[in-house]
């Protein structure tokens, strides 16, 4: 009996949970192929806190290989999409082209970030969407530090401890908070620095911060972080950042060594190039029941989709027409798209997804935190505890829970290790200058 090819774009949220729930559920009817430039899902609500040292960045991440061992992993980049042929190419880090074909594609693409033609932005912004930009970011501001406290250059001092991030969605706020947190407690072994010389500035066009979370958090969000010393710009854009010269359109200008981006995100543009049919705003369009729709509704065969990059009919009343582009959403739609999938392979009919969201919890680093769970709010300890809590049991399998929490049971017994290894990032430097030398 032949199987059917399943290949799952993506081995995020949606492809590692569909992945597990097909083998699960339709096993020897299926070969499943995953494809994902990187060979492991990123738990993004942790970055935050791998920013922050709080965790080991490889315990935010779960290696896809290990947790499908049955599962064909290939790394590369998705070009392109032609669904009439049943084909995807890709490109390796090696330069190769991949051609796979399917039977059935799950497009799980998720998002990337989204930017906007801001002169200075591109060569001198940092992005917050993966480990490796929340572990740059912790060695950059680190790292920072340390020369700010070895100049006598009060300028130079004030840019290199001015850090600003644009954006003041849950990613922008979790990342602001958390790294004054950390650089707050980084100060203790640089006695020739102040408080008072961290300068750390959010940028955000609207008028709150955490839209989510409705005015009232939102508001005391903002109050929290300023009673910090922080400053929290609201309805006011980012101009330019030429060389750390920042522009804002409220009329400031100064120098800052640290722009972080965290201004929503967009779909794959990969999808924008494929045969899909797309929705209003660029995401694949889906019915309830995951499957790739055309514009009269009718689902296009051998097509599903979920996430961030899909259009998801929302169905509980009062939460807005499409499902919110949350990991709450995403891990929930997986399963079910898995489900489905494996459902339609046995010719059973399939079912709507519908999930009423459960709420949104924040970190504002240690012991500080906002909730908003099933029309209760919690702020301070509390909402902390709530955000450890849920995230904690949200990531998946039970090797990177225990080891998430031994990070968090190790830091009620030792500090956080706050040394800054931005070298890192340039691993032949010290050979180089030792062979010219």
């Amino acid at each position: 009996m032949s199987r059917t090819r399943v290949l799952i774009l993506g081995g995020g949220y949606v492809g590692l949970y569909t992945a597990l729930t097909l083998k699960k559920k339709a096993r020897d009817k299926v070969d499943i192929t995953v494809l994902d430039r990187r060979p492991y899902m990123t738990y993004a609500p942790f970055l935050p806190e791998v920013g922050a040292g709080s965790i080991e960045p490889r315990h935010a991440v779960v290696p896809l290989r290990r947790e499908l061992p049955e599962v064909r992993v290939l790394q590369g980049k998705v070009d392109s999409i032609v669904h009439a042929d049943r084909r995807v190419t890709a490109t390796t880090d090696l330069g190769e082209e991949l051609v796979v074909e399917y039977d059935e594609l799950v497009v799980a693409l998720g998002a990337v970030s989204r930017t906007l033609p801001i002169p200075g932005l591109l060569e001198f912004g940092i992005g917050f969407k993966y480990v490796e930009e929340a572990i740059s970011l912790r060695n950059r501001v680190l790292g920072r530090i340390a020369r700010a406290a070895t100049t006598t250059d009060a300028e130079l001092r004030r840019k290199l401890l001015t850090f600003v991030f644009v954006g003041g969605g849950f990613a922008g706020v979790e990342a602001f908070a958390e790294t004054e947190d950390m650089a707050k407690a980084a100060l203790r072994y640089y006695p020739e620095l102040s408080r008072s010389d961290l300068n750390f500035v959010m940028v955000e066009a609207a008028p709150r911060i955490l839209p989510e979370m409705g005015p009232e958090m939102g508001a005391y969000t903002v109050t929290e972080l300023e009673d910090r010393g922080m400053r929290v710009l609201l309805e006011t854009r980012l101009e330019s950042c030429v060389d750390g010269h920042v522009v804002l359109s409220n009329g400031e200008e100064f120098e800052a060594d640290t722009v972080v981006w965290t201004a929503g995100v967009k779909p794959s543009p990969v999808i924008q190039a494929s045969d899909l049919p797309l929705g209003p705003r660029g995401h694949v369009n889906t019915a309830a029941t995951l499957q790739v729709i055309d514009d009269s509704g009718a689902p296009i065969g051998g097509a599903w989709a979920a996430g961030d990059c899909a259009q998801v009919p929302n169905l509980v009343e009062g939460e807005g027409d499409w499902c919110a582009p949350s990991a709450q959403h995403a891990v929930r739609q997986a399963k079910h798209l898995g489900t489905n999938l494996a459902r339609h392979l046995a010719g059973d009919p399939l079912d709507e997804y519908k999930h009423k969201h459960l709420g949104v919890v924040a970190s504002l680093g240690l012991n500080k935190g906002v909730a908003t769970t099933m029309g209760f709010k919690l702020r301070g300890w509390p909402a902390w505890v709530m955000h450890r809590t849920y995230h904690l049991l949200a990531i998946p399998t039970f090797n990177r829970k225990a080891r998430v929490a031994l990070d968090w049971t190790a830091a009620v017994f030792f500090r956080r290790d706050l040394v800054s290894m931005g070298r890192i990032q340039e691993p032949r430097r010290a050979f180089e200058e030792a062979a010219r030398s």
